[in-house]
């Protein structure tokens, strides 16, 4: 990669995430936040093949959070709910606070103390972020490999904010770049004020009424003229409402008790285009792959365990641009995930179907639509509204990684692991497709699994048994 992508990525940078206030989802999960059961926290593993030099890595890394200025920002809340939070400049601002390094002597302990900080909550207070290198994994030249933990609130950025954050800030080459673009001198404002906040949000408030009631008004008189129209809408509406929210499948006796307070990652890889040709095999698209790869991983297990179940709750996205998962704007949603089907090819036609009969559901946007007003009451019924949803037995995301390689400060990136929170799931399953490799991040509710090792083993049996399945047709 040339020194010139690089440095239009860097400049593109400087325009991410760019907004004063947070939108109104993210108010709603930074108001009704309830940490960790409840969480709103994802962590990055970051694979490196040897340990940066560490001077040189926290120099990018202040470089970094002067050229994405919202690295560098905390989250002001009005005194009232008339307004949502805002972004302002932290004045009191520390590197040393957000970055350390620690050594550990294998990547299982790595493992254990990235799920302990995960778990940590947030100085809500500060930039909500923080970073750990660790140093004293096994890389490619032995013992000097190093994997950099990043843990990110979702207010600043989603899992997949994140990924896209820092395969930006990455760099293309093992070099050093002496000249690289910086973020424009901006003056500092004025510290945000909670007190005017809640006022300039009433005002606006206020202000809004007349417009506000003009709409009711005419959606009254619609509904006067055009009275079998509307019922008719409501009540499918309504119907949508009750079918996303109701229990798709009985949740396993395998998976459960679940109390979200002890976390346990583990990190699994494969090649990527194996699971592709299964996934075009099945008719559907690498995150179909993903979710029937983890079902796959969950039928193992059950039989170890000797149980019988046929079918479980599972959390998907589901795009909300209804062509084909194509287009950027998501929702979460439950499918019925087969656990009775062998054939990984069957598995990944099953979640197609299942994925595709949520395209109809007129209230995949329901969360969306009810956050503005949510965001005005109590934080504990924004809470209460995020748990109205009965909650998955595991949940399963694709992100799209870097396409190439990457570096950090020297070293080169070899994987990229996103671990999610737990949604009141038993796991949480990322995958990450980092240049020709999907890398597997699952957060695992350690109270609701009783049996780890085997989970893992699992799992990564279910790996291979894809991935020989999709070599075995060879490239499509």
């Amino acid at each position: 990669m040339s020194a010139r992508e690089d440095a239009e990525r860097w400049v593109g940078a400087t325009t991410w995430s760019t907004s004063t206030a947070l939108t109104p989802m993210q108010t709603l999960l930074w108001r009704a936040e309830r940490h960790p059961v409840q969480s709103s926290t994802s962590t990055v593993v970051i694979d490196l093949d040897r340990a940066p030099d560490w001077d040189r890595f926290v120099a990018a890394t202040e470089w970094g959070t002067a050229l994405v200025r919202r690295l560098r920002q905390r989250v002001v809340e009005p005194v009232v709910p008339t307004a949502a939070p805002t972004w302002a400049d932290d004045p009191t601002f520390d590197l040393a606070y957000h970055l350390r390094r620690e050594r550990v002597a294998s990547r299982e302990e790595m493992l254990v103390h990235a799920a302990q900080i995960a778990l940590r909550p947030f100085d809500r207070t500060r930039p909500l972020w923080e970073g750990v290198l660790f140093e004293g994994l096994d890389g490619q030249e032995g013992p000097g490999g190093a994997a950099y933990v990043l843990k990110i609130h979702h207010a600043l950025a989603d899992p997949l904010g994140t990924v896209q954050l820092l395969s930006m800030l990455q760099s293309g080459q093992r070099a050093h770049t002496p000249r690289k673009p910086v973020g424009e001198e901006v003056e500092a404002p004025a510290e945000a004020d909670p007190v005017d906040l809640a006022v300039t949000g009433l005002r606006t408030g206020v202000a809004s009424l007349p417009g506000a009631a003009l709409a009711t008004t005419r959606r009254v008189g619609l509904a006067a003229t055009r009275p079998r129209v509307m019922a008719a809408s409501a009540l499918r509406y309504g119907a949508s409402v009750r079918r996303l929210l109701r229990q798709v499948a009985p949740p396993s006796p395998e998976l459960s008790p679940r109390t979200g307070r002890t976390w346990s990652f583990l990190t699994l890889e494969a090649p990527l285009e194996p699971l592709r040709a299964v996934a075009k095999l099945g008719g559907g698209t690498i995150d179909d792959a993903a979710v029937a790869l983890v079902l796959g991983g969950l039928q193992r297990y059950h039989a170890r365990r000797d149980s019988t179940v046929e079918e479980i709750p599972v959390g998907v996205r589901v795009s909300l641009d209804r062509a084909d998962d194509l287009g950027n704007r998501f929702a979460g949603a439950l499918i019925s995930g087969p656990l009775a089907l062998d054939d990984p090819v069957d598995r990944v036609a099953a979640v197609r179907g299942e994925v595709l009969s949520l395209h109809t559901e007129r209230a995949l946007e329901v969360l969306d639509a009810a956050a503005p007003l949510l965001n005005r009451m109590p934080s504990f019924l924004g809470a209460s509204a995020l748990r109205a949803a009965e909650p998955p037995d595991a949940f399963v995301l694709t992100l799209p990684g870097p396409p190439r390689r990457r570096f950090m400060a020297g070293a080169e990136v070899q994987g990229m692991y996103v671990l999610g929170p737990l949604p009141g799931a038993a796991l949480t399953v990322c995958l990450v497709t980092c240049g020709d490799t999907a890398c597997i991040g699952v957060n695992v509710d350690a109270s609701a699994v009783a049996d780890q090792a085997a989970l893992a083993e699992c799992l990564t049996e279910e790996v291979a048994e894809m991935v020989s399945a999709g070599q075995s047709v060879g490239p499509m």
